[in-house]
């Protein structure tokens, strides 16, 4: 008997929520990015409010930079789980259909991602504001508000990035041995070299959306659909994978 879209959803949830090296990684999201902003606001924030170019609304949501590494983790892991000791061949025998199985993983990973990305971006802006004083922004500041859901939507396309990475090379390791240097390094260098060229790289071009000015020409939302594409063309990658190679 086919199981429903509805059961498969369900199942995928389960496996998720039951493995806790996954979960712990979700939960991570929002841990990480809440102790980098409590660390980063009480100590330093206030001292740079009048520093030229400051950028409040970046100030606000930059440690999202770090909720990202966990993001990816999650992605990461969450799809890993399947190719561990036979996992996905039981998969397959309760989910015949593979389009139907990896639609809805990625579906359960990318929604949880989006949930606990909203929780963390807007949690992350009120308690750091806290810290501001006289200096705090709102919700209304120009751009605050668009940064907090558009910083949730990145983290979930980062996450989907992981994991359709995951569905294609089969190993969590190799994914954060690639993306996790090539983010907190080798984007960076590119962008020295490069300059505007590198907004087209899927972290630099997402994180537009956290910032209250934008020179380069790349519009927030226009960065965000370059992460949405370099997301897309890995969930494809991923199952082709999925659809043509043995369990």
């Amino acid at each position: 008997m086919t199981m429903s879209a509805t059961a498969v959803l369900r199942s995928e949830w389960i496996k998720i929520s039951s493995v806790r090296s996954v979960s712990g990684s979700l939960i991570s999201v929002f841990g990480a990015t809440l102790f980098v902003t409590v660390l980063m606001f009480a100590s330093v924030e206030q001292a740079e409010v009048n520093d030229a170019g400051h950028d409040p609304v970046f100030s606000a949501f930059y440690a999202l930079n770090f909720g990202q590494i966990a993001a990816i983790c999650f992605g990461a892991t969450a799809m890993s789980s399947e190719f561990v000791n036979g996992a996905l061949r039981i998969s397959l025998a309760a989910v015949p259909r593979r389009g139907l199985l990896y639609g809805c993983k990625m579906s359960v990973v990318g929604g949880l991602a989006l949930g606990v990305g909203l929780i963390t971006s807007f949690t992350t802006f009120l308690v750091g504001q806290l810290f501001m004083g006289e200096y705090a922004i709102g919700l209304g500041h120009p751009g605050a508000l668009r940064a907090a859901f558009g910083g949730a939507v990145y983290l979930a396309l980062m996450t989907l990035f992981a994991a359709g990475l995951t569905a294609l090379l089969r190993s969590a390791v190799a994914v954060l041995s690639l993306m996790i240097p090539f983010i907190l390094i080798v984007s960076f260098v590119i962008g020295d070299i490069a300059g505007a060229a590198a907004h087209f790289l899927p972290d630099q071009a997402g994180q537009l959306i956290l910032h209250t000015r934008h020179e380069e020409g790349m519009g927030p939302w226009t960065g965000l659909a370059v992460t949405a594409g370099w997301a897309g063309l890995a969930l494809l990658a991923g199952w082709w994978s999925m659809s043509r190679r043995d369990a």
